[in-house]
């Protein structure tokens, strides 16, 4: 009966745990379903790349202190993390929403200023995803700075909000 028992708590705490793993995806602001998929197939991208609207890149970081930030990050980088910088295309409506997969610090930067997101979900327990972000920008290029990252790689998706 014990050995039962143990089984059957077992059982539940693994559904738990699993129910609260898909629950997690479910508790951003906003569905990211689209970038899921995209980071699936994201392919390796160096930093300084162009991101595109619509797609998702594996992007290779460098030791932070290396990665040429084009104005300081908001928040100061600790020591032994990893950043890169991006440039975007942004669209004539000016929306884009930036979502990682890992820990790290988003930074748009356009006309040589940084600019304030417009909107924030982020949430810890969402397999292959950490958080999303949006900004309001004026059509033309932007700086994507990403710092702060504990690993090499960020898969990184640029997407018009829905």
């Amino acid at each position: 009966m014990k050995k039962v028992i143990i089984s059957l708590f077992a059982l539940l705490a693994g559904t738990s745990l699993a129910m609260a793993e898909d629950a997690g995806c479910e508790a951003f602001k906003w569905p990211v379903t689209r970038e899921q998929a995209l980071f699936a197939a994201a392919p390796a991208t160096p930093s300084g790349a162009t991101l595109t609207v619509g797609s998702a890149a594996d992007l290779v970081l460098v030791p932070a202190e290396k990665a040429g930030f084009a104005v300081p990050p908001e928040h100061t980088p600790a020591a032994g993390t990893f950043g890169a910088v991006a440039s975007v295309a942004v669209p004539p409506e000016g929306a884009i929403q930036i979502s990682v997969s890992g820990e790290a610090w988003i930074d748009v930067i356009q006309d040589g200023h940084p600019v304030k997101s417009v909107g924030y979900s982020g949430v810890k327990t969402c397999p292959g995803i950490r958080k999303s972000v949006r900004f309001k920008l004026a059509a033309g290029t932007a700086t994507v700075q990403f710092s702060g990252a504990k690993k090499e790689t960020l898969k990184v998706a640029v997407l018009a909000p829905e």
